[in-house]
């Protein structure tokens, strides 16, 4: 497969995200998500059709594909996994982070990103060791 556009995994997240949080993505949703026009919702769902990632017919509900799913899947964890390392690892806030997080994981390498999950992994563990040794 291909790799897609920063946008267009933009829209497989936010159609993945809708489906997990209220049950179904609807172009109104993903539009207002992604403060985008409803025209563009459109054209980004047929190329994500023509690419077999989403089914997708107009005025109908729009799912993803077994691979659609399992690339947005992969882009919802990074996007997680980044907001993480940025909160317990650099100490920034939520918003911040996933503001960040939104930007950097289209990207940053796999190998860097294995690394911050790494680190962050170390940093909340040592942090805890510590916090237990406190008491």
């Amino acid at each position: 497969m291909e790799k897609l556009s920063v946008s267009l995994e933009d829209y497989i997240e936010e159609i993945y995200n809708q489906i997990k949080n209220a049950g179904q993505a609807k172009v109104t949703a993903i539009a207002a998500a992604l403060n985008v026009k409803k025209a563009s919702v459109t054209g980004a769902l047929n190329i994500l059709a023509e690419k077999k990632l989403v089914n997708y017919a107009p005025y109908s509900e729009i799912t993803l594909t077994k691979e659609g799913e399992k690339i947005a899947k992969k882009i919802f964890e990074k996007h997680k996994k980044l907001s993480e390392f940025f909160v317990e690892v650099l100490g920034a806030d939520e918003e911040q982070a996933v503001e960040i997080a939104c930007k950097m994981e289209h990207i940053v390498p796999d190998k860097i990103f294995k690394n911050m999950v790494k680190l962050t992994k170390y940093t909340k563990s040592n942090l805890q060791e510590r916090i237990k040794n406190l008491y």
